[in-house]
């Protein structure tokens, strides 16, 4: 979603990076997973995230990714990383950049439901998560959230 009245960001072939947010949702020994439903990383699980709106907080923008693709509430705890992620194309020019901060959060509810870009969600047990399809990155920025907020390590 971009603010009101701005035209669409390009994430393909940017002019410079872009910003982005995930929130690591930790339930005890649990984490939520999303299925990306779109590139990039089309078809691997990950944690909630976007684009931060001009304007928009990062904090914001965490609570409004998980809410618009999983249909739930969060509690912020803190930052648990920042990610570089930089993917070229065959012929070595920058298909998409961006500079993501992830979040550690507790949810505020449970009965999540998939919407947005996400093409599936679940919780998942931290230990399990090395099963799954996940995006580069993901099973180390868990058990970093994990060990933060004192949630189950895998």
């Amino acid at each position: 979603m971009s603010a009101a009245g701005s035209p669409p960001i390009s994430r393909e072939y940017p002019d410079q990076p872009r910003v982005g947010v995930g929130t690591v949702v930790l339930d005890g020994d649990r984490v939520l997973l999303v299925k990306r439903g779109r590139q990039p990383a089309y078809g691997k699980w990950s944690i909630p995230g976007g684009l931060v709106d001009l304007g928009e907080t990062t904090e914001a923008a965490a609570r409004r990714e998980v809410l618009e693709e999983c249909g739930i509430a969060v509690r912020l705890i803190g930052v648990a990383g920042v990610v570089d992620r930089v993917i070229r194309d065959e012929s070595g020019r920058i298909r998409y950049h961006y500079v993501l901060v992830d979040y550690a959060a507790h949810p505020e509810s449970h009965g999540i439901c998939a919407g947005s870009d996400a093409a599936e969600v679940r919780w998942v047990p931290i230990a399990e998560i090395e099963k799954y399809d996940t995006t580069d990155g993901l099973v180390e920025m868990v058990r970093r959230a994990a060990a933060m907020t004192g949630g189950g390590t895998g």
